[in-house]
């Protein structure tokens, strides 16, 4: 009996747009675990559309062969960070909707959506350490627990091939100890092969046996993991550093002059009877720069959500925003306009199929599409900014057609274009390769030299925050009652 899983013997796609520069001449094995790495828009995503079969192959070319007796569809499923958009169908739902406890009538919870295998989807959460969010709303998990409860259900189906992309990111340390260890059980005790898309060397699994790195829509050559570590020069050729300081426009507003940009007193938020947050006591002032820590669950992100005046509990509350006492006849676009903000939740509902342009500028209206034409001045701002951080070459392309890297970029750009006076980027770098990393990185820090900025920092990696950040504020997760 042959030895191989999938075959793909140079196999040719019918679409120009999707072919790679050389075809693909690669064989996974029985007992094999993957990695496919490279940075942002290479053609990850691409090889591993090939695979799950979703691209068309010239016949009079090569091929790929399965070497299993199961359905493609039913033994090679696949996650990306973009599928969490079919649990809150953006066409019924809207991006504050998670923070209306009100509106979330008609939404399954979690339970719900697992109810065909419920005892092997409850042990599996016990793995993870969040079965108490099994009777919570989809809509009102945070970006961590959605990619595990997505991971979960595909487990459920139990595959013979899982590829994942980008795992790692929106997990704290606990959670990606916690999802390495379950891949390496899965595939222990049922056989399960994992290929992990990548664009970080750093976060290749131990149970990674072969690693295949790409590189502008070209397979580089299979390699064993132990000889892709020890390959600094094909890693710096993956992901080469800034050629230089990046250069910001420049300033469209002039430097705030207020005290308080927010604070915080006793605050809570609930959910029927659940405590979100609790006596939560924050100020920040001009020109801070704070970073927010703490776990999976612990509601950085409704904290947040009561500062960018999404969450209506902010009004139940004692919040001052600029020196203002929230619900004291402001409007929520005078505080927006002043208010930069990006985050894996907002990433959810940004599915336009627009021209990467117009999402960027739409930063200036804070609004999902552009429905407003900018002045000439607010147009030349959006392409410095786009260029800034090298994506102006996307400007005409369909936001849905980039990856998601690049529509990342894109996001941190669209929260930039209005100067803002608070910066909230909660993982800012959430699916950035390195090089990219590296470069919103130096953005962001050359832009909170500039007086009066405020910025709030939100990330699982304490090696990610900007240097200039010199205070912590920490939430703890909190246990059901």
């Amino acid at each position: 009996m042959s030895n191989n899983i999938i075959t793909l013997n140079n196999p040719v796609p019918r679409m120009p747009e999707f072919r790679f520069k050389t075809p693909v001449n690669w064989t996974i094995n029985k007992g094999e675990q993957w990695c496919v790495i490279g940075p942002n828009g290479s053609g990850k995503t691409l090889l591993a559309d090939m695979i799950l079969g979703r691209i068309a192959i010239r016949e009079i070319d090569g091929n790929i062969h399965y070497g299993f007796d199961r359905p493609v569809s039913e033994a090679v499923k696949s996650i990306a960070f973009k599928d969490i958009y079919t649990l809150v169908d953006s066409s019924t739902t809207y991006y504050q909707q998670r923070w209306h406890a009100t509106e979330q009538e008609g939404i399954s919870t979690v339970r719900e959506m697992l109810a065909s295998d419920e005892k092997y989807a409850e042990s599996l959460f016990r793995r993870f350490g969040v079965e108490s969010v099994l009777d919570k709303k989809i809509i009102s998990l945070s970006s961590g627990e959605l990619r595990k409860f997505l991971l979960i259900r595909v487990l459920l189906t139990r595959p013979k091939i899982l590829i994942v992309d980008n795992p790692y990111i929106g997990l704290d340390e606990e959670s990606r100890r916690s999802l390495d260890e379950m891949f390496t059980e899965m595939a222990e005790l049922e056989g399960l092969q994992v290929i992990l898309l990548l664009a970080n060397p750093a976060d290749i699994p131990n149970m990674v046996t072969h690693v295949m790195p790409v590189y502008d829509k070209e397979c580089l050559g299979v390699m064993t993991r132990e000889e892709f570590m020890a390959d600094t020069t094909l890693q710096e050729k993956l992901f080469p550093m800034p050629q230089q300081t990046p250069q910001l426009p420049s300033p469209v507003r002039k430097a705030s002059q207020h005290q308080i940009t927010f604070r915080m007193e006793n605050v809570q938020v609930k959910h029927g009877n659940r405590e979100i947050i609790k006596e939560i006591n924050w100020e920040v002032r001009n020109g801070e720069k704070w970073g927010l820590l703490g776990p999976n669950g612990s509601g950085k992100s409704t904290l947040l959500s009561l500062v960018y005046a999404d969450n209506p509990q902010s009004y139940s509350n004692t919040i001052y925003l600029f020196d203002r006492r929230r619900g004291t006849g402001e409007s929520i676009w005078e505080i927006k306009e002043r208010i930069g903000y990006v985050s894996p939740d907002m990433h959810l509902y940004y599915m336009e199929d627009i021209p990467t342009l117009q999402i960027v500028a739409s930063g200036f209206f804070d609004s999902i599409g552009l429905f407003r034409r900018c002045t000439p001045q607010q147009a030349e701002t959006v392409k410095q900014w786009m260029k800034t951080f090298g994506i102006e070459s996307l400007a005409d392309r369909s936001f849905l057609k980039l990856s998601s890297g690049e529509q990342r970029m894109a996001l941190l750009a669209r929260a930039f274009v209005k100067d803002p006076d608070l910066l909230i980027l909660d993982e800012p770098l959430h699916g950035l390769d390195i090089s990219s990393k590296r470069l919103a990185s130096g953005i962001i820090e050359a832009f909170c030299r500039r007086e009066g900025k405020t910025l709030i920092y939100v990330t699982h990696y304490p090696h990610e925050m900007p240097p200039s950040v010199n205070k912590i504020f920490r939430l703890k997760k909190r246990t059901e009652a």
